[in-house]
């Protein structure tokens, strides 16, 4: 199952599962729109995978199959990706 994280990586922004701005590579790690293209080039900072639009999970099946809870955050900020 898919882990939708509910914060970016660089700057903490609340990412919710219906978020259209969360983007996230195939390790997914997840970042904020903004930060996906302005500070990474949209590549991640971690593995150097590309990010893309996070997939939204209908609302009927987030019941059965909730969002993480569990925060990712480098308080010192994302290097560029590699």
């Amino acid at each position: 199952m898919l882990q939708l994280r509910p914060n970016c990586e660089c700057c903490n922004r609340d990412l919710p599962a219906a978020s259209p701005d969360a983007r996230m590579c195939s390790f997914e790690c997840t970042f904020c729109s903004d930060c996906a293209s302005t500070r990474l080039a949209g590549m991640c900072s971690n593995c150097g995978g590309e990010l893309v639009a996070r997939p939204r999970r209908p609302a009927d099946k987030l019941a059965r199959h909730p969002a993480s809870t569990e925060r990712v955050f480098k308080s010192s900020g994302c290097p560029p990706a590699p």
